[in-house]
């Protein structure tokens, strides 16, 4: 499928290893890191999955499983520096794969925040989603505007690489075959 033209929104991953969706800010192990569309919550990023047609997880072969679970690690502990440096009010990370609407493996990494209204705090980050709210009044669609964050996510994805002797270029060498 050519990506040239068409929305990087109607396949993520095609576009991402395409080099068509704006949103990539690395390339990892096992996917991509990529900054949300829309910043409901300042900071927010999503791992997808550089597999085309993996739907979750435990499609993947279990090497993979493992360095798609290390990827998320390294974004999640990207976006909580960078948000702990920008926002004095940033309280925690919240990891999750549900994969319940996008049929395609992902992972939200979302910043969550002291400032977000107490009937949202004890529910998971996609009721932001779910409810399309917007609690930050600068969440809006992606935008110019979020050029400094996407700088500065991308600089510590790579901190934290270097730090684990990790490397944000593609892999080398046929993926493992699925074990059956």
């Amino acid at each position: 499928m050519s990506h040239e033209g068409t929305d990087f929104r109607d396949d993520r991953v095609g576009s991402a290893l395409a080099g068509t969706n704006p949103t990539v800010l690395r390339r990892l192990r096992a996917g991509f890191a990529v900054i949300g569309d829309v910043q409901h919550l300042p900071g927010y990023c999503v791992l997808i999955s550089d597999t085309p047609g993996v739907d979750q997880l435990i499609d993947l072969p279990p090497e993979q499983q493992l360095l798609f679970l290390e990827d998320m690690a390294v974004l999640g502990r990207a976006v909580a520096a960078v948000c702990a440096r920008r926002d004095p009010q940033f309280r925690r990370i919240n990891l999750e794969i549900q994969g319940n609407t996008d049929a395609f493996l992902h992972a939200h990494v979302t910043p969550r925040y002291e400032w977000e209204p107490s009937e949202l705090v004890g529910w998971p980050a996609a009721l932001h989603h779910w409810t399309k709210l917007m609690t930050d009044p600068g969440s809006v669609p992606l935008g110019p505007e979020h050029d400094d964050l996407r700088r500065e996510l991308g600089d510590e994805i790579d901190r934290q690489l270097a730090a684990t002797g990790g490397s944000s270029t593609p892999r080398r060498g046929p993926r493992p075959a699925a074990r059956r």
